[in-house]
């Protein structure tokens, strides 16, 4: 195996953990959740509790104090049986603590990470808008400066925990007159989540003593085809009452901010689309070696045998692509190349490896009595989220061509 090339014993024990964990606990629920579209309060409980929200993070900011490996490997782990459990972690880590841990100050992290890192509140990023989706320095929020304080107007579209999260970052326009991509802050915007009874009853979710941001409210629930258990919404900014101090990073600098924001979410979306790979592999595994057809098991036909090794081999160049990136992020050393050539290759594999694993199922395959029925719409939207299919195929030739062409 590959694995000891970039894990040690320490990673093996973090995911054997996590293994263990998903088997015993999300497995047996992942159904339920999906079919009912319910955010997994009793579950989330459970990850805070194992360390799960705050793996790569430093101890003395709530954190587990392990490392960028050790987190992708809990995102792995996750995903093989239920990729809205994996989201749940990655949205909050890499979209949601990351920036304040990354641009916020001395008095932001202390305030704001150790409830983010141990899973105490949610977190999330508010980038896509209505009429900015690629084109994400088209943002149309506006941040007007009055006092002490700034007042945000606009509205964020497909967030994720945008219902049940407490604190986020969020990027508005304050300066209109700026070039398209300049121009633009970052700010941590706060709220009560919108499910403060179930977040009481499991001990997780609401801090009563976080100030909260009047004006900014979640909208409906979106309806969506997969990651039915993760909460998707609107988060609507309606004079908005954000603090100076809430102010991440410099002013202006926010585009620059939310780009090396995204290069990270992307190794972390990779390795979600593997695992979403790999449990569809397992199943196949299991089913083809059990299902008999013409007196034998289909496992023993040759096209079978095709689809399997495809599989298999792809999953094991995607693994490459992941965890090469995460490497790079963990050692300070550039990455945004391969972390768009992770994402782009694991969310492909991930819908072909599903698609096909269904059609090994045959009929069963397409009822919600087999799991990869909801791996294969669970696998599209990695293609889509933080950052298109094409749109990583864009910064992969701009990194490879540089200055050679305008």
């Amino acid at each position: 195996m590959h694995d000891t090339l970039y894990f040690t014993e320490h990673h093996f024990q973090v995911r054997d953990m996590v293994r263990d964990f998903a088997q015993q606990v999300v497995k047996p629920s992942a159904r339920r959740y999906d079919v009912e579209s319910l955010f997994p309060w009793d579950n989330v409980r459970r990850m805070a509790d194992l360390g799960l929200f705050g793996i790569p993070w430093p101890e003395e900011l709530g954190g587990s104090g392990m490392d960028y490996l050790s987190y992708i490997l809990v995102i792995h782990e996750l995903a093989k049986v239920d990729a809205s459990h994996a989201i749940t972690v990655s949205a909050h880590t890499t979209l949601g603590t990351s920036p304040i841990v990354d641009f916020g100050t001395p008095e932001q992290k202390q305030r704001y990470v150790p409830l983010l890192a141990t899973g105490k509140v949610l977190g999330g990023f508010g980038l896509t808008e209505p009429g900015a989706g690629s084109d994400a320095g088209g943002t149309s929020t506006v941040a007007e400066e009055k006092g002490d304080h700034y007042v945000l107007n606009g509205s964020k579209i497909f967030i994720t925990h945008a219902g049940v999260g407490e604190i986020f970052v969020v990027t508005a326009r304050t300066d209109p007159a700026a070039k398209k991509t300049r121009g633009i802050t970052a700010f941590i915007v706060t709220k009560d989540t919108t499910d403060l009874e179930e977040a009481k009853r499991v001990g997780v979710g609401h801090d009563a003593s976080l100030p909260k941001c009047r004006g900014v409210v979640a909208a409906k629930k979106e309806d969506k085809l997969g990651w039915r258990a993760s909460d998707t919404r609107e988060l609507v900014l309606q004079d908005a009452i954000v603090p100076k101090e809430n102010v991440l990073g410099a002013v202006n600098n926010g585009f620059r901010q939310f780009l090396h924001t995204l290069d990270g979410g992307r190794i972390g979306l990779g390795a979600l689309a593997l695992g979403i790979a790999e449990g569809a592999l397992e199943e196949c595994l299991r089913y083809t070696t059990t299902r008999r057809q013409f007196g034998k098991p289909i496992a023993s036909f040759q096209g079978v045998h095709f689809a399997l090794a495809d599989m298999a081999t792809e999953i094991e160049a995607a693994k490459h692509l992941v965890y090469h990136a995460a490497w790079l992020k963990q050692h300070g050393q550039p990455f945004k190349k391969e972390a768009a050539m992770a994402k782009l290759y694991a969310s492909e594999l991930a819908t072909r490896a599903t698609t096909k694993a269904v059609q090994l199922h045959g009929g069963y395959g397409y009822t919600t009595d087999y799991p990869v029925e909801r791996m294969m719409r669970d696998a599209k939207i990695c293609e889509i989220g933080e950052g298109t299919s094409e749109i990583q195929r864009i910064v992969i030739a701009r990194q490879l061509l540089g200055d050679l062409v305008d």
